[in-house]
């Protein structure tokens, strides 16, 4: 009897989650699938920085003072390591509802609004909840089959629901939202400083080295400081401003989408139930707050078992094992000496048949 052997292929969850991302070292790191803007972002910082560091750092510490270089290279690394656990972390991405939940949800909701005539289009799914006193709607979503946390919304461009999602920023290859927020905050904050340290201390270079050598020797001598001084005169305005206003929202406790929207400042006035209210409470919270757990799994392990091929699954997920391969080769260290078994001749069949003589009706009985 032959042994079909079942080979086990471990697969994690990464590889099978829906969505539009991209996975990298086995599922730890996650972004976007177009990071084209992203790997942008890394070239103008790398370049500005080297640039600064190779030719205006060595004269600055030398003539001005040597603490110069090593607060850059502190705002530097800064700004990389915010930039890198923005663009590559969880930004809080809702599972997508199994098939038995979203059939209960169906059933829910069927049951909620009742027979609806042909024709007419049926009622919105929204769920109302309260939170400090305040009416939030749940909006369902029809991609991930379930009803939205607050503040949560479906980005297009990922096609993921995200937990109090911000916006999606090409610049850094991923949404920004619950998990990677302040990240991204410190990343733009660090950035804005780090652009105006680099693009002042160009303007203090060229000016000590003009009365030196003149300004022609000057780029002479340095020719990145031309380069430096546009990158950074054209990034300081966009990211600056950026800056300033993530902290205007921060100070409100507010999200970028909410404030497109007009969620607490539209028509009706609404008081925004998530804000306490106090600038430094808001700040600590969006800014010092606990990270949540990514609730993805995404190294989770995945079994599956496959057999030879051309085989259905259902043969291979209950192999039956020859008891004859099955049985030990050797003792498990006893000192018990195994006999074999003597074979007992087989009784031949046909020798076993016993002649009857005939009976009055001229029948014979045969007896195995």
């Amino acid at each position: 009897m032959s042994v079909m052997m079942v080979r086990k292929k471990v697969t994690r969850k990464w590889e099978k989650l829906p969505g539009k991302n991209t996975f990298c070292c086995d599922g730890r790191v996650m972004m976007a699938r177009q990071k084209g803007i992203f790997y942008l972002t890394l070239i103008l910082i790398l370049a500005t920085c080297s640039l600064f560091f190779a030719f205006e750092c060595r004269y600055l510490a030398v003539h001005l003072s040597p603490a110069i270089p090593v607060f850059a290279a502190v705002l530097f690394l800064f700004s990389m390591a915010t930039l890198l656990r923005t663009s590559f972390s969880d930004p809080g991405v809702i599972p997508r509802a199994l098939p038995d939940e979203a059939a209960f949800i169906e059933m829910e909701i069927e049951a909620a609004n009742g027979n609806v005539p042909q024709g007419q289009r049926p009622p919105p799914r929204i769920k109302n909840v309260q939170i400090n006193n305040q009416i939030v709607k749940l909006k369902y979503c029809y991609t991930c089959k379930i009803f939205r946390p607050p503040r949560a919304s479906h980005c297009s461009i990922c096609d993921n629901c995200v937990e109090r999602f911000d916006h999606h920023c090409p610049w850094v290859g991923n949404c920004v939202g619950k998990r990677n927020y302040r990240y991204f905050y410190l990343f733009i904050l660090s950035l804005s400083l780090l652009t105006i340290y680099i693009f002042a201390f160009n303007i203090v270079y060229v000016a000590l080295n003009t009365f030196q050598v003149g300004f022609l020797n000057t780029l002479k001598e340095s020719p990145g400081t031309v380069l430096e001084v546009f990158i950074c005169f054209f990034t300081l305005w966009s990211v600056v401003g950026l800056t300033g206003f993530h902290t205007f929202l921060v100070s409100l406790n507010q999200t970028t989408n909410e404030d497109i929207k007009g969620s607490w400042t539209g028509k009706n006035r609404v008081q925004n139930p998530y804000s306490h209210g106090n600038l430094v409470k808001n700040c600590c919270e969006v800014i010092c707050g606990p990270v949540q757990p990514s609730v993805l799994d995404r190294r989770g392990i995945m079994q599956e078992q496959l057999g030879h091929p051309g085989q259905p699954e259902h043969v291979n997920s209950t192999p039956q094992q020859d008891p004859v391969a099955a049985a030990p080769l050797m003792s498990n260290g006893s000192n018990e000496n195994v006999q074999p078994k003597e074979e007992k001749p087989q009784p031949n069949t046909m020798e076993m048949s016993v002649q009857v003589p005939k009976d009055a009706n001229g029948t014979k009985d045969v007896e195995k």
